[in-house]
């Protein structure tokens, strides 16, 4: 008998006969003899709908305090009507929001951080017997107002739910059936990835794959937690995320991890630069340190230093698209004092990260992967690398081209075409 963390996303739970879907399976997993806690995610686009709401009401940026409250409302319905289909089939269920499942975070509104995880009504109903249902995405701050997690914020509750209550695995269920070697909306013939690293994941979360989000996959490095990656509308294996904890003889394998694991995209995306800052010490950090000023993460950065007399440097940074406007303003206040020539600003961009840990050893992989970005015409602006990934700065409107082709030059192409069954990848 193991103890289990399983998540269900919005498509997973989008109507009435997903609902009652994901109870069956939640019960056939009980009745394995399995005790099981559930984080769930509001239902479909019910969260799309009750900002729509918020903005027909109040046209200006609401108070931040009543959005998370409102906003919150959407898990607890799934939650709700979870645990009825569940207790409909037969098992006990109880539904918990995220306050009476412990989660304590600080006081930021709409991005919430954990502060502590203390699931004791969680724990006494697993003792009891039944299921649990925890609402994803919620907390409530020391100040005890309630508050949102995010983006992602539902695989954060899961994960940190699991840490908590020490589960032998979390389980995030989606509308595919694991990670793939790339997004199968964008490539048809992606491969299913059996199994990958946690490094690997990091990367590939923090640089456009969607299917978990970043802070659930730090949480889960961490503290350890085992995850599998699978889909609520099938019975496939899914991808195993290794955390170093022993699991399964199967996924213990201690074959040679493959060359790459998979190819990440993001779009929208700017790109700022810094045009002739006098080349001297502390210039790259009053710039990075007045666009952090403002709530904005960079995310690749470029610094080239002129080899004339000149003695200037360019700063090219790249950032939400969402937060152009901010970045450039913060930018253009410190054009005067530190006497750099200009500020330039680029929308639409995209980026292209390859990813795995066959990088470390292979010297070739560079050179594949930009001779196939030449042969689909594929310009690169930037390059950014780690030990296991590279990836390049480029227009958006190739990029999907070029997820193609660096799929195909690595021999990523499977034989099928991968399924996706809810068309969101979440």
């Amino acid at each position: 008998m193991a103890l289990l963390v399983q998540k269900f996303g919005g498509s997973s739970v989008a109507d009435v006969a997903a609902i009652r879907r994901v109870a069956q399976r939640i019960v056939e997993t009980h009745r394995a003899g399995h005790d099981v806690a559930v984080v769930v995610s509001a239902m479909g686009d019910t969260t799309d709908e009750l900002l729509e709401l918020a903005i027909a009401i109040s046209p200006g940026p609401p108070p931040e305090r009543e959005m998370d409250m409102l906003l919150t409302a959407g898990e607890r319905i799934s939650m709700a009507l979870l645990a009825m289909a569940i207790a409909d089939q037969g098992v006990r269920a109880r539904s918990f929001t995220g306050e009476q499942a412990g989660m304590r975070t600080d006081s930021s509104h709409g991005r919430a951080r954990l502060l502590s995880v203390t699931p004791d009504r969680v724990q006494a109903t697993l003792r009891e017997g039944a299921v649990a249902i925890v609402a994803g995405f919620q907390g409530v701050s020391e100040d005890d107002d309630v508050t949102t997690l995010g983006r992602g914020g539902s695989d954060t509750t899961a994960v940190a739910l699991a840490a908590a209550l020490d589960a032998d695995v979390c389980e995030i269920y989606t509308d595919v059936d694991g990670l793939y070697t790339a997004d199968p909306r964008i490539v048809p013939s992606a491969s299913r990835v059996t199994r990958i690293t946690v490094e690997e994941t990091l990367e590939m979360a923090a640089h456009g794959a969607k299917i978990l989000h970043l802070r659930a996959v730090e949480y889960a490095r961490r503290f350890k937690v085992p995850l599998h990656v699978r889909s609520s509308f099938s019975d496939q294996e899914g991808t195993w995320i290794l955390v170093g904890r022993p699991l399964t003889a199967a996924v213990e394998d201690p074959m040679e991890d493959p060359l790459i694991s998979g190819i990440a995209h993001e779009k929208s995306l700017g790109k700022v630069t810094a045009v002739g800052i006098p080349d001297r010490p502390g210039a790259a950090a009053k710039v990075v340190g007045a666009v952090a000023s403002v709530g904005v993460s960079i995310d690749m950065i470029v610094q080239n230093v002129s080899t004339s007399h000149s003695a200037t440097s360019d700063i090219s940074f790249t950032l939400p698209e969402s937060d152009g406007a901010r970045a450039v303003a913060a930018v253009r206040d410190l054009q005067h004092e530190m006497g750099f020539a200009d500020v330039l600003y680029t929308s639409h961009i995209g980026k292209i990260s390859l990813v795995g840990a066959g990088l470390r050893s292979n010297p070739d992989v560079a050179h594949r992967f930009f001779g196939a970005l030449a042969q689909a015409g594929v310009n690169i602006e930037m390059i950014s690398t780690s030990e296991i990934r590279i990836s390049v700065i480029t227009d958006q409107e190739h990029l999907a081209d070029a997820v193609r082709s660096v799929h195909t030059a690595f021999n990523l192409d499977a034989d099928a075409e991968a399924v996706v069954y809810g068309g969101t990848g979440r």
